[in-house]
């Protein structure tokens, strides 16, 4: 009996994998291999498998789906973690020679052996040393400066990009956004009448809503041109102009009279280990003597600090986190009194699928604004992401910290 294509297919996967492929395949000649009843891998051109024969690994496969010649039929999210859940067990490992040389005799009688495919357009293509100013705003603009009008489709109004904070899991994710910068606000004591300094600054998020709920007097950076043209536009609009500043600088470059509170949330991600201790003495350097500090990011294990190899080829490029215990240390490093620490885990599972839920409603408004390879980056980052968090592979903190008083 001639073995299918999608059979000799399922060969090929598992002596990449070196496991059986944990999800359904079909071929692109519609013939069907492994398990149909659950997440199914529909391998739509051949180039898809040249792709991971080229890298048999994460970044093959990514390159695969965004290019539109992978794809995933049923629930995304559950296919991702039925591969990871052979990886934990220690199934998935370097491909052994004699694997791929007869993965190899397979591609070919399969008709996709061939040079390497070219990534797809969307992949990241950065320069230069690490975490200089000059990569530093490329791999921000990478991100950042996709589309405001896109940011707008998938965020909730106060167009907060981070972790929100749900005192019930029924909220909405406006509602816990709202919760979330409510919670910064009071952690760090704001007050009519006070400066706060927001490094990484965003949409905006932070300094509208400390200006409008709590009185004070907000100063946001950020190296993102787009961003701040959408911040300068929106504060005009909400009628807090008065009050609010936003500025194109990058956290280096930030200098000036101390504020009485300053926050950064979820942009020391992106500064670097070898650049952390001088963010660390930055927030210290821009804070009043008994002022707080409120940091939000997330982190990682110790032997996997970057994102991995899709989310730094096609999201956040150059991205580094580590343990919290290594964040906190270098606070106190730079003079900081770390005064709580706050979970904030499982928030980010219900944020991130409460965005993929408003990604999918919204598909082909999303494709229109910035294609269907970048859309599909999206749909791949926000699944795998949920998952991340969910399975507590990452984690994301608020540290409220304290700048000590000058002792007479």
């Amino acid at each position: 009996m001639a073995v299918s294509t999608a059979g000799r297919l399922a060969t090929v996967v598992e002596r990449v994998l070196g496991a059986s492929p944990p999800v359904g395949l079909r071929a692109w000649d519609g013939s069907t291999a492994g398990p149909q009843d659950g997440p199914v891998a529909v391998v739509r051109d051949r180039r898809a498998l040249r792709r991971l024969l080229w890298n048999p690994d994460e970044l093959g496969l990514a390159r695969a789906y965004v290019a539109g010649e992978l794809d995933v039929e049923g629930d995304l999210t559950e296919g991702l973690a039925r591969f990871w859940a052979l990886a934990r067990r220690g199934a998935v490992g370097k491909p052994k020679p004699a694997d791929l040389v007869a993965a190899f005799r397979a591609a070919v009688r399969l008709g996709v052996v061939g040079p390497r495919p070219a990534p797809p357009g969307e992949e990241a293509r950065l320069s230069g040393r690490r975490h200089t100013r000059a990569r530093d705003r490329s791999a921000i603009a990478h991100h950042y400066d996709l589309s405001n009008a896109f940011y707008q489709l998938v965020l909730d109004p106060s167009m907060a990009y981070s972790c929100a904070y749900f005192s019930s899991p029924d909220m909405t994710v406006a509602q816990a956004q709202h919760a979330k910068l409510d919670l910064v606000c009071r952690k760090l004591g704001l007050r009519p009448g006070m400066r706060l300094l927001d490094v990484g600054c965003g949409w905006g998020s932070m300094v509208v809503h400390a200006a409008k709920h709590f009185g004070v007097r907000a100063t946001g950076v950020t190296i993102s041109a787009q961003q701040k043209a959408f911040v300068e536009s929106r504060i005009a609009a909400e009628g807090v102009a008065d009050l609010v500043t936003v500025r194109l600088q990058d956290y280096r470059e930030v200098s000036g009279e101390p504020f009485d509170a300053v926050s950064s949330i979820e942009m020391g991600e992106h500064v670097g280990e070898e650049n952390y201790p001088e963010y660390a003495r930055v927030l210290h350097r821009m804070l009043k003597p008994g002022g707080h500090l409120l940091l939000q990011q997330m982190s990682r294990g110790a032997n996997a600090p970057g994102g991995g190899a899709f989310i730094e080829s096609y999201v956040a490029p150059d991205m580094h986190m580590r343990p919290l215990s290594r964040t906190l240390a270098h606070l106190e490093g730079a003079g900081f009194e770390i005064r709580g620490v706050q979970a904030l885990r499982e928030h980010y599972v219900w944020t991130v699928r409460a965005w993929a839920r408003t990604l999918e409603e919204h598909w082909d408004e999303a494709v229109r604004l910035v294609g269907e390879g970048q859309a599909r980056v999206w749909r791949l980052y926000l699944a795998g992401g949920a998952l991340t968090f969910e399975e507590g592979r990452m984690g994301v903190d608020q540290v409220l910290a304290r700048r000590p008083e000058v002792l007479a």
